[in-house]
């Protein structure tokens, strides 16, 4: 099973290296309305061939959300920093973001992390933590994740339009990320961040997310999609950067 789960990790990564690998600063209009995005880390190598990266995280997202979710991620609206005790942190809109503050907070024994972990959404919740709530402090915190993202992670995507095929039960999402988690190759670098994560579903896979982990890995009748989306991402005008 494990020669299995790795021959089919190795060959997700081969398809997706025929795609475009990018880093900020991207323009953000030239990525698609829909899509799965797989992102990358500098250091984190991939066993399966010389000098390959592995994927150190996968997502989607709702209809037309692609490039949200990917300016969330990296906080492109600057903006979006200048929040206060009445708004909720960027790390709110980004679990991405949330588990790499966790993992910071975590490795300098920080007991912010606690707040760190508090959803404040809604403003039931902004007003029942408001006590608890350092803005300097969130805004530094905020600051080196999204310093983080846009100078160590890169990424690639497949457009995909039908939500049915990227997420829920039946969606490719779940599929991929339990076929890389499950991969016995693909294994963290002394040096990550992610080892200091409080959450060991993270520390144990390697990967900067905890859901889908031990979901179904992908079988023959996922292959002939993920085929024809490589084909089809690899069409499109917004790789003329």
């Amino acid at each position: 099973m494990g020669d299995v789960m790795s021959d089919k990790c190795e060959w997700i990564h081969e398809q997706l290296e025929q795609l475009p690998l990018l880093r900020y600063l991207f323009n953000l209009e030239n990525l698609p309305r829909n899509g799965i995005y797989f992102f990358y880390e500098d250091g984190e190598v991939s066993p399966h061939k010389p000098n390959q990266l592995r994927i150190v995280r996968i997502g989607t997202h709702k209809e037309n959300n692609f490039r949200s979710r990917i300016a969330e991620h990296f906080l492109l609206n600057e903006n979006k920093m200048n929040f206060d005790l009445s708004k909720s942190p960027p790390h709110d809109r980004s679990i991405f973001r949330k588990n790499i503050g966790r993992a910071l907070l975590n490795r300098d024994n920080d007991k912010y992390l606690d707040v760190w972990e508090k959803k404040l959404m809604s403003r039931e919740n902004r007003e029942k933590y408001r006590h608890l709530r350092n803005i300097t402090k969130e805004k530094e915190v905020e600051g080196a994740v999204t310093d983080i993202l846009r100078q160590k992670f890169m990424f690639r995507f497949l457009v995909i339009d039908d939500e049915s095929l990227r997420m829920g039960q039946d969606g490719l999402e779940g599929k991929l990320i339990a076929t890389v988690a499950q991969c016995g190759l693909c294994r963290p670098s002394p040096s990550w961040l992610g080892h200091s994560s409080p959450i060991a579903k993270i520390r144990k896979s390697g990967l900067w997310q905890f859901q889908h982990l031990e979901d179904e890995i992908i079988d023959e009748s996922s292959l002939p999609l993920i085929l024809s989306a490589v084909q089809r991402t690899k069409k499109m005008e917004c790789h003329r950067w």
